[in-house]
């Protein structure tokens, strides 16, 4: 299971990622005058993305997350909403 830095870390190269394959795409299909060339160049680079940020690897798991056991979940109730709460609402405007 990947960890919360894990999903930041492949958010963000996926963006850089998809952006250097759309820059080096255009400017490749620019030069060429390929359409074609230029979308080949970013579907490849889309599906490159892909096979690097979405599977489960072990670089996004660096800080796995420890779960409590369940006898230390009964030590520990839940806390309960405090009444004073709904008191601090704003009146809806009509």
């Amino acid at each position: 299971m990947m960890d919360w830095q894990g999903q930041s870390l492949a958010e963000k190269l996926m963006q850089i990622m998809l952006l250097g394959f759309a820059v080096i795409a255009f400017g490749t299909g620019y030069l060429t005058a390929s359409f074609q060339t230029m979308i080949l160049i970013y579907a490849g680079g889309v599906v490159l993305t892909t096979l690097v940020t979405v599977p489960n690897w072990p670089i996004f798991n660096r800080h796995p997350l420890k779960w409590l056991d369940p006898s230390e979940v009964e030590k520990h109730p839940k806390p309960q909403p405090s009444s004073n709460v709904n008191s601090k609402k704003k009146p809806i405007k009509k």
